[in-house]
């Protein structure tokens, strides 16, 4: 996997369609499609059609029904320069080599079309809410998230991690993610889930945590 974090990808010299304009937009070069957050389009140069992008299935489609989960998508098409952001948030990319990258729903802002991607369930989450469903984008390509503030790349394999269900960014699909209960049932640890829980990595891989844990997410009924 490449990435500005890891010291193997220079923005700026990247190849390829994705690159960043700045650390708040992305540019896309077509005429390769690409598919991206419905309403993250700021601006464009050529010729560009916006579609709505389905669910990708019915088992897809199932689960985000079911969970909440998922990402309004839209297919672009065209020849040109497409500019995208997302509540001016800053960017990042990844550069999928044959391997696997778990994002939350809400920081996934667009991703090529060759890569597949699928709803996947928290274990032990139970039917807890926010945060607990997240999407995994697997094959070779990339990937551009976005953060609100600066955040922090971790280590899982140097020590235990825990993270907010709503500031993990995204991280190695390969890691087993479990939930954390703290034993003090009125402690609050975190606004995500609203509930004194966070979500724990074990294994070889980074997690990507932002300086935010956003709005407060309500429980599900």
């Amino acid at each position: 996997m490449r990435s500005s974090f890891f010291g193997n990808l220079d923005p700026q010299q990247a190849q390829g369609s994705f690159a960043l304009q700045n650390t708040k937009m992305l540019r896309v070069r077509l005429p390769q499609e690409v598919l991206a957050r419905q309403g993250s389009m700021v601006a464009f140069q050529g010729q560009m059609a916006f579609d709505y992008e389905g669910s990708g299935g019915v088992g897809k489609l199932f689960k985000k029904v079911m969970t909440g989960e998922g990402v309004p998508l839209m297919r672009v098409k065209g020849d040109g320069l497409l500019y995208l952001a997302d509540n001016a948030d800053d960017i990042h990319l990844f550069y999928l080599e044959n391997e696997g990258l778990t994002v939350n729903g809400r920081n996934l802002l667009a991703f090529e079309p060759q890569l597949a991607w699928d709803i996947n369930r928290v274990q032990g989450a139970g039917v807890a809410a926010g945060g607990l469903f997240n999407t995994t984008v697997t094959g070779t390509g990339w990937v551009a998230v976005t953060a609100h503030g600066s955040p922090v790349m971790l280590d899982a394999g140097q020590a235990p991690t825990f993270a907010d269900g709503q500031s993990a960014v995204c991280w190695s699909a390969g890691l087993h993610v479990g939930v954390n209960r703290t034993f003090k049932a009125g402690a609050l640890i975190g606004r995500g889930s609203g509930e004194a829980m966070q979500l724990a990595f074990q294994g070889q891989g980074f997690v990507l945590v932002q300086a935010s844990e956003g709005p407060p997410i309500p429980k599900a009924s």
